[in-house]
Formats: C-alpha cells, structure tokens, sequence
C-alpha cells in the first residue's frame, strides 16, 4: 500500500512538471475571427491566418484539387444565428467547418456539419452539409489570409477569402423580414405582450415589409384594444390602404389626427416626407402650426418640407418665424439656412 502511493506521488509530480513547461506562446498563424450582422443574423467566420513567407502558395503549398482547410491550424469554422441562403442554395442555422477545394477557374467551398476537427486531415465528404462552386478573382498581394464581408445589404453580404493574390467570394443571403417577423412573435409572449406598443410595433413592421398582413391585422387590433391612440390608428390605416381599403384608410387617418399631439403631428409629417408624399407632409405640418402657433419647431418643420419642394421664399418665411421663437441653442443652426436660401 505504501509502494503504490509512493508511486501515485511520482506519477502526479510528474504530470505538475510537464503541465508546468507547457507556456502559453505565439502561434505562427494566429487567430482572427470576424463576424457581421445582417438583419437579426449574426455571421462568424473564425480562423488562424497564416503567412506567406516567400512561399508559392496556390498550386502547390495548397495543391489544386484537393480539400483544404481554408486556414491553418485546426478547423476554420463559419456560423449563421439564423438560416440562410448560400450561392442560390439553402443552408440551416449553426456552426460548420469550411472547407474549400482550390481550381484553376472555379473553386468549391465546402460546409461541414463537424466543426471541431483539426483542419482538413479528418474531412468526410459524407458530413457537407452543403457544397457551392464560386469564381475566384485576382486580387492585390496580401501576407497574411484574412477573412472579411464585403458589399453588406439590408438582406445579404458577401463573405470573402483573401490571401496571396486571390480572392475567394461567396455571397450569403438573409430573409431578414421572416427572421424579424418569427423574432417579433417570440417577443410579444414575453413581457412587451402585454402593452400596446409591442403589437402596434410588430404589424408596423408586417406592413412596410408587405408580409404576414392577416397576422398585422391581428397584432393591431390587440394594440388598439389595450389603448386607442394616434399611433395605431395610424397603423391600422396604413394596413386598410395596403389591402386596397382607400376609404375606410382616409376616414381612419382623419380620425386618428384629430388625436395627435404636437410631437405626433411632427413625426407623421415627417414620416410622409420619406414616403416622398411632401404635399401631404406640408398640409400636416401647417395643420401642426395653426394648432400649435406659439411652437418654433412647427414652423421650422414646415419651413424644411417647402424647401424640399421647391419653395425658397415660404421656406424663408416659416424659417424667420421658427427663428424668432426658438431657444438659444436652435438659432445658429436656423441662421445657416436662411443665409443659404
């Protein structure tokens, strides 16, 4: 019994002196990961980037035709919060390993369903979860590999590998108004379910994007239901005029802007200037005025919607009165307009 705990003794000391001489250092190629947002979609590639170092690279440090790690070191891996479309082809939410095959023309890009192996040494073409072929492009000489996104877009971007003098692109899709419109309904079962703001929220965003509308029906009567007001009376117009309810829409406005306040009114003048409607933005902001006469920002408003369309000398009216009333820390900036007109 004493000879086997002197020997458990040894075999612990041992292992303390190796785990002791095993310091943390520099890696060759080092880590690097980066990651962009499209939508509610986070993107992640994370790799280890190697160098150069005077070496001929494609052809022949990594040879055409072959699986290659896409990096160094073990895995490189790429992940999507949300599902995604990749070159044209669908491709479900998680992490996999990216792997591409080089070519003279084309290269294919692979995606892994094992994500944790060393490099491309294990690679089991029976694990892609999905295959894309991508066209190369020459590019100007870089040391070091890197990944980036390029050309980002409301609903896409394009993931790039770069090293040596070429380029590798595949370009990622979003359904962006879906992912929201799912992330929305989870939402609303949580604490906002119960204020009106969440649901008037919600089918705002249904409508704009042109989706889901009989579910934005439902999500702004229940907003209405907790508390009538300007906002989603406004929002159930928008929807009446997208199923072509002209009518019941321009008795509905009416009724809600007898509702609004100043800073309301402000907003949906404003709101209809982005919709490019500036007629209907100007009538808003003049009503704004003769409710609110004593209000520097109701003049300035109004004075920005004629200017935008055209009118310098009822802009300059509007922008003298604005400026006559407003705070201190208004006037300059009202005093550079008027020099301009």
């Amino acid at each position: 019994m004493k000879n086997l705990s002197i020997l458990i003794f040894v075999l612990l000391f041992s292992m303390s002196l190796n785990a002791q001489t095993d310091l943390k250092k520099p890696e060759a190629s080092q880590a690097a990961s980066v990651t962009q947002r499209i939508g509610l979609t986070d993107i992640t590639i994370s790799y280890h980037s190697p160098l150069v170092k005077g070496r001929k690279i494609w052809g022949e440090m990594v040879p055409n035709g072959e699986v290659w790690r896409a990096g160094a070191n073990e895995n490189t891996t790429i992940s999507f919060t949300h599902d995604v479309m990749v070159e044209g082809k669908p491709l479900s939410s998680g992490i996999y390993g990216l792997h591409m095959i080089p070519g003279e023309k084309e290269w294919t890009v692979i995606f892994s369903k094992n994500a944790g192996a060393w490099g491309s040494f294990f690679y089991d073409k029976n694990e892609d979860a999905l295959r894309v072929t991508v066209t190369p492009r020459v590019a100007p000489d870089q040391e070091w590999l890197s990944y980036s996104f390029t050309a980002p877009m409301p609903q896409s971007v394009t993931a790039e590998l770069r090293w040596e003098k070429i380029a590798v692109p595949f370009k990622i899709d979003v359904d962006v108004p879906e992912i929201v419109y799912n992330s929305m309904r989870n939402e609303l079962t949580g604490i906002n379910g119960f204020f009106w703001q969440g649901y008037n929220q919600a089918a705002e965003y249904c409508i704009q994007q042109n989706v889901h509308l009989d579910q934005a029906g439902v999500w702004v009567e229940r907003s209405l239901a907790n508390q009538k007001n300007f906002k989603n009376m406004n929002t159930k117009a928008m929807l009446l005029e997208r199923q072509g309810k002209q009518q019941e829409a321009s008795a509905l406005k009416k009724e809600a802007i007898e509702m609004a306040d100043e800073a309301q009114l402000n907003a949906y003048g404003y709101q209809l200037m982005g919709e490019g409607k500036n007629k209907e933005a100007t009538e808003i902001f003049q009503l704004n005025i003769k409710r609110h006469p004593a209000s520097w920002n109701v003049y300035d408003s109004l004075g920005e919607a004629l200017l935008a369309g055209g009118d310098k000398n009822g802009a300059a009216t509007n922008y003298k009165t604005a400026l006559s009333k407003a705070p201190e820390n208004q006037k300059k900036r009202i005093s550079e307009i008027l020099k301009k007109l």
